[in-house]
C-alpha cells in the first residue's frame, strides 16, 4: 500500500490504527540522546539530567534534534521512566558513570510516604515540554510528524525504586514481591495511578499516542509477569481507553520471549515492541490479527554500519512485511552509534 493511498492522518498514527503501509513508518528508541553532538551541546548548558528533562525550552530543542537531522516518522518527548518516582516524591539523582540513584523503598511505610498529589504539578514542565514540540514541529514545516509520549510500566519503575538504582537482576524487587506482596501490589498500584495521571498529561498537551516501557519485564517468571506486567498495564490501557479512545497505546514488555502474544491479549495495547533477542517471524505467529508490531533491529547492528546493517535491515523489513508494522529498534541507541549509520539506516528503510 503506498503512503498517498488510505486517509490523510499521519503515517505512524494509520498504522498504529492497523493499516499496513509499506515502506513502514520508523523511529527509534532513544532517538534523542548522547550519540548527537548537538544533544551533548544541550546537556552541556545544564547542571543535571533532570534538570534538563524538566526545562520546557531545552528538552522540545532535544525532542526535535533526531526529527530534523533524519526526518524520522515521530518524535518522542525527552523524557526519562524515572521522573515519575521523581514526581511521587521519592529521591532521585542521576551519577555520572553510575545512574540512577534512589532511597530504596523496601517497606509499607516506604510506600505511604509517597506523594501522588504532586505528580500532575511537579510534572507540569513536561506537560509544557509536550506543547511546545507540537507547536515547533508545525512551525518548522514538520507537520506530518506524530509526538510519542511515554512513561515507564510500573513494574519496571517499581524495580528502581525497591532496589535504589539499577541492577543486573533486580532480586530485590523480585524478592520482595514474594514476600511482601500485599505491599508490594501497593507499591504498583500508586504507580499505575500516577502513570495514568502522567500519561492523560502528555496526551492533554498534545502527545497523540503513548508508549509504556518495561524494559525488566523479562526479569519474571511466568505467573509473575501475568500479576506484575500484564495485570499493571491492562489496567493503565484500559483507563487511558476510556479517557482517550482515538490515542494508540504502544507496549514494551522487553525479554517477554514466548508471553508477548498474551501480553498484547491481555492488556489491549495498539501496538507492541519487539526486542532484540524476539525472532520477528515468531512474534508475528503469537499475535493476534489486529496486532502492530513495532522493532526489531539490534542497536549494535547500527553501531556496526556498513554491510553488517544492511543485512540485519533486511532480516527485520522481510519479516514484518505485509503487515501493519513500525520499523525500531529492539532496545535504546547506544551513545557510541555512529550518526551517519543511523543515516544509512533511515535510506535503506525509506528504499524498502
Amino acid at each position: 500500500m503506498s503512503e498517498s493511498s488510505g486517509h490523510a492522518a499521519k503515517l505512524l498514527l494509520r498504522v498504529l490504527a492497523g493499516e499496513a503501509v509499506w515502506p513502514p513508518p520508523m523511529w527509534l528508541m532513544r532517538q534523542a540522546g548522547r550519540y548527537l553532538p548537538e544533544y551533548r551541546a544541550v546537556r552541556a548548558r545544564v547542571k543535571d539530567f533532570i534538570a534538563l528533562a524538566t526545562t520546557p525550552a531545552l528538552a522540545a530543542e532535544v525532542t526535535l534534534q533526531p526529527v530534523r537531522r533524519y526526518r524520522m516518522d515521530a518524535a518522542i518527548l525527552f523524557s526519562d521512566i524515572l521522573m515519575v518516582p521523581w514526581a511521587l516524591g521519592q529521591g532521585l539523582e542521576f551519577r555520572a558513570g553510575e545512574g540512577p540513584v534512589l532511597p530504596p523503598i523496601r517497606d509499607a511505610a516506604g510506600v505511604a510516604a509517597l506523594q501522588p498529589g504532586g505528580v500532575p504539578e511537579r510534572l507540569a514542565p513536561v506537560f509544557e515540554t509536550v506543547r511546545s514540540v507540537r507547536r515547533m514541529l508545525q512551525a518548522e514545516g514538520l507537520g506530518e510528524t506524530s509526538l510519542i509520549g511515554f512513561a515507564g510500566a510500573p513494574f519496571t519503575v517499581a524495580c528502581y525504586m525497591v532496589e535504589g538504582g539499577g541492577s543486573r537482576d533486580f532480586a530485590a524487587t523480585r524478592l520482595m514481591a514474594f514476600n511482601e506482596p500485599k505491599v508490594f501490589a501497593r507499591l504498583l498500584d500508586v504507580v499505575s495511578a500516577a502513570t495514568v495521571a502522567y500519561l492523560s498529561g502528555q496526551i492533554d498537551a498534545g502527545a497523540e499516542a503513548v508508549m509504556l516501557f518495561d524494559s525488566w519485564a523479562g526479569v519474571l517468571s511466568p505467573g509473575q509477569f501475568r500479576a506484575h506486567v500484564i495485570r499493571t498495564t491492562q489496567a493503565i490501557v484500559t483507563e487511558l481507553n476510556r479517557r482517550y479512545p482515538a490515542v494508540p497505546v504502544i507496549g514494551f514488555p522487553r525479554l517477554a520471549g514466548m508471553l508477548l502474544g498474551e501480553y498484547v491479549r491481555a492488556t489491549g495495547v495498539n501496538a507492541v515492541g519487539v526486542d532484540t533477542g524476539m525472532d520477528a517471524a515468531l512474534a508475528r505467529s503469537l499475535m493476534p490479527p489486529h496486532a502492530v508490531l513495532q522493532g526489531n533491529l539490534d542497536p549494535m547492528a547500527l553501531v556496526a554500519g556498513g554491510a553488517a546493517l544492511r543485512q540485519e535491515t533486511s532480516v527485520v523489513l522481510d519479516a514484518m512485511r505485509g503487515l501493519p508494522c513500525v520499523f525500531n529498534l529492539g532496545h535504546g541507541i547506544v551513545p557510541q552509534t555512529p550518526p551517519a549509520h543511523v543515516a544509512q539506516l533511515v535510506a535503506q528503510v525509506r528504499a524498502a
